[in-house]
């Protein structure tokens, strides 16, 4: 069916590879502010611009008589401004402090410019084209320079730079891929250039983005219908550049910090009885856990035929309340599995149709579908009546005590083309079909979702995993995974591409199945073991794989068992940076996992899919292939430290580092300071009342800052009525002397810890200290040579000071 379908739309978009103007000279009539928009008319069509924040602007062109749809990318509260409108010679400058627009009269042209030099430019912009009687392509046209490189597109295995492919803009599984993959489960039709700039286009509906693959000077966006409108934004760095854009396309409200925990999860736990062991000997076996996640035999005995009956299977599970409620008291939370699917043989199928609640067919009845799972209709998440049907069963079980949900297959997986959708839920078209919807799908089911549990737990924050979604589906608090990844060296292999390409497009919390999904004949110790080390540092700990094979380190040998256990136990320990890495991703949208272009703005290093930085502090290098000796690491420049063995390198050039079976290639950049915690069963228990204050010294870094953001894990509205912590680092080294101050942000969280026993770590130290002075008094330190590592004991009230001799 999938197929059928994609071989379909692939015959409708390939003949509007050779796309022609709209028009062949359209020329500017008149330019006009009104209210925070700039509207500029031509002789063919309205021009709407509305600048965003700093440095981001969306632009939509209006034609008569062409449907249009709502904007999905453009964020509910986006903070809308008024840029300066300068007439010129040739037509009109509009001015923001990142981000300026050059308006070409005649022929009526849009470029973009950022410190003076031009970054982006329409080539001849808007485009036009009767494909067929049923599809109107529209579009946009823009140059590409020479030496141009574009990350882009989403979940794509291409390699990092994307330039010269032409990808669908088309969600759809990929089942069991590995190291190429042209089309996936999340697909973003944005991209972002080396020349510091951010393009979305702004349109839901299937198509192609054409990346130089066709004409090399050009970049070119199609599809079959949907908005005609698209998003620019520009910074001085990478940096800026995302803080502009999810200006505009939203940013990540905190998760809650059980998230960032251990999840037990497979397809899938069949029994009550099954889940309440399995949680058991995690807790036995001393590994941390804080999340159970029930796939779909939570609801139905068997794979197929069951789907949409979204309750409880009494007979597999008898007492799913007292389960949920025993889990909880353990600080283990309970995860659902959803899908929009309601097959014709649920328990649900009638209540769906009569609360008509699902997707239409051209006929006006409900559309019917055979699919794997067997023959279905689909929930109608535009239309409110799919809305609150849905809500009504998510509901019951939010009051049983479910604490997470999973969506699933939300591309939809399978989606005729001649399926309608009711659009009332917003301000635009009556209705729209799957060709125009397609690829949104699962970004409003996301969106549905938050904004019930919102107002049926306005004090705790949502956790919604999805399997698909949209530029700007990060607002919704979505968190969404790699899909159904093959349990093979070949899967483990493009999992850092597909984070970094994601999150610096906005979905910063997308990860892997932890050890691989799919297939898989006999368990891998080597390749289980590298892929759940490299999970210590992605942004969610999920061990997840079809059952023939167990996912759980639990059910593995002692040795592999007492490798995992100790980066699991690491991932607990490193909490307080952790979700430091949440408060700074939900402040300015920077992704937790951070490409090596970060440091080093070249081009091999834009290329770079074998290292990433976790945070600014850690440089991590994932062993994606057997018997592995040693790794190649480019290193930025600086000193950098290794985690584990504290031995010392030099940056600004390539090393080779030797690798161990019981640990993971990671450094540590000289100057970071990196807040930690002794490990818990889980964050049920989880207190930085005793920190473990890690700063990584280096004479050559003379002054160096961090932070650790500290609240409840729970209020979704902590940042915003200030309730929160936010501890200060700053270090100072001169001569023979090191600073180190310590000061604290309370906020309107000054009753919550008075104080902290802080044990500070001073690394690479190569001799014992004259003296130490913790406020000015003679403190008790700690030297172990063979460790280069120098250890303070203080209190930790408001401001501190530690000034170390030597």
């Amino acid at each position: 069916m999938i197929k059928k379908l994609s071989a379909s739309i692939a015959l409708v978009l390939s003949c509007t590879v050779g796309f022609v103007p709209f028009t062949e000279a359209a020329e500017l009539q008149s330019a006009r502010l009104s209210g925070k928009q700039l509207v500029l008319n031509t002789d063919e069509h309205k021009v709407v611009l509305s600048a965003i924040g700093d440095g981001a602007v969306s632009v939509h062109y209006q034609v008569d008589g062409m449907k249009q749809l709502p904007s999905f990318a453009l964020a509910e509260n986006a903070e809308y401004s008024i840029g300066e409108l300068v007439k010129t010679q040739k037509g009109y400058q509009y001015k923001l402090d990142d981000l300026n627009v050059v308006i070409q009269k005649s022929p009526f042209k849009l470029s973009y410019f950022h410190g003076g030099k031009e970054i982006l430019s329409e080539e001849e912009g808007f485009v036009s084209k009767e494909s067929s009687e049923k599809h109107h392509m529209r579009g946009f046209r823009f140059e590409l320079s020479k030496d141009e490189k574009l990350i882009g597109g989403g979940q794509r295995v291409l390699g990092m730079d994307r330039r010269g492919q032409r990808m669908p803009l088309y969600n759809k599984a990929s089942y069991g891929y590995t190291t190429h993959a042209e089309q996936m489960y999340y697909g973003l039709p944005a991209v972002m250039s080396n020349k510091k700039y951010a393009l979305v286009f702004d349109n839901s509906a299937n198509g192609w983005m054409d990346l130089g693959k066709t004409e090399s000077d050009i970049m070119q966006f199609e599809a079959v219908g949907g908005r005609t409108a698209y998003i620019v934004a520009a910074g001085e760095s990478y940096q800026e550049l995302i803080e502009n854009l999810t200006a505009a396309t939203g940013r990540q409200p905190l998760p809650p910090r059980w998230a960032l925990g251990n999840f037990a999860s497979r397809f899938g736990y069949k029994t009550q009885q099954q889940t309440e062991d399995t949680v058991n000997a995690f807790i036995e076996q001393d590994i941390p856990l804080d999340a159970v996640v029930l796939d779909l035999f939570w609801f139905g005995k068997e794979m197929k035929g069951t789907m949409g009956n979204l309750a409880w299977e009494k007979d597999s599970f008898p007492t799913p309340e007292k389960m949920i409620a025993d889990f909880k008291k353990k600080g283990v939370n309970t995860i659902l599995i959803t899908e929009p699917f309601i097959l014709s043989t649920s328990n649900r199928w009638v209540e769906a149709n009569n609360a008509d609640a699902l997707a239409k067919g051209l006929d006006g009845k409900v559309k019917t579908f055979d699919f794997y799972f067997g023959n279905t209709g689909l929930v109608d998440v535009f239309s409110n009546k799919g809305q609150d049907w849905f809500w009504s069963k998510y509901q019951p079980l939010l009051n049983q005590g479910v604490a997470g949900w999973w969506g699933d297959l939300g591309e939809p997986e399978v989606h005729p083309s001649d399926t309608l959708h009711t659009i009332d839920a917003m301000n635009g078209a009556p209705q729209a079909t799957a060709d125009e919807i397609h690829n949104v799908y699962g970004h409003q089911w996301a969106k549905n979702l938050f904004e019930k549990l919102n107002q049926a737990q306005p004090n705790q924050r949502p956790m919604i995993m999805m399997r698909s979604g949209f530029v700007g589906s990060q607002r919704y608090g979505m968190i969404p995974w790699t899909g159904d990844v093959s349990r093979s060296w070949g899967g483990l292999k493009p999992q850092v591409e597909l984070g970094l390409q994601m999150g610096l497009l906005g979905l910063g919390y997308t990860h892997s199945d932890l050890g691989g999904f799919a297939g898989g004949e006999k368990f891998d110790a080597e390749l289980y073991t590298r892929w759940l080390q490299y999970g210590a540092f992605q942004p969610v700990y999920r061990p997840h794989a079809q059952d023939n094979i167990a996912p759980e380190p639990v059910f593995h040998d002692e040795k592999t068992k007492d490798i995992v256990r100790k980066f699991i136990k690491l991932r607990y320990a490193l909490l307080p940076y952790n979700y430091t890495l949440a408060y700074e991703n939900s402040m300015t949208g920077m992704p937790l996992m951070r490409p090596m272009m970060f440091a080093n703005d070249t081009s091999k290093a834009f290329d770079n899919a074998s290292s990433y930085f976790w945070g600014d502090a850690f440089l991590v290098t994932p062993v994606v292939d057997p018997n592995v000796k040693s790794v190649d690491i480019d290193l930025p420049n600086g000193v950098w430290i290794d985690f584990f063995d504290e031995s010392v390198y030099q940056g600004g050039k390539s090393i080779k580092l030797a690798t161990r079976k019981d640990t993971l290639p990671v450094l540590v950049k000289a100057g970071s300071f990196v807040p930690m915690v002794e490990p818990v069963q889980s964050t049920k228990d989880y207190s930085t009342r005793v920190l473990n204050l890690h700063y990584y010294h280096d004479e050559s870094v003379s002054h160096s800052t961090g932070q650790m953001f500290e609240d409840d894990g729970v209020n979704p509205n902590s940042i915003t009525t200030q309730e929160y912590e936010l501890g200060k680092f700053e270090a100072k080294f001169s001569k023979d002397k090191l600073k180190i101050t310590l000061k604290r942000e309370l906020n309107k969280s000054k009753n919550w810890l008075k104080a902290r026993v802080a044990r500070i770590n001073i690394h690479n130290v190569s001799k014992a200290p004259k003296r130490v002075l913790y406020n000015g008094i003679e403190g008790v330190f700690r030297f172990k040579k063979d460790r280069k590592t120098l250890t303070l004991l203080s209190t930790w009230e408001d401001e501190s000071q530690v000034d170390i001799i030597w």
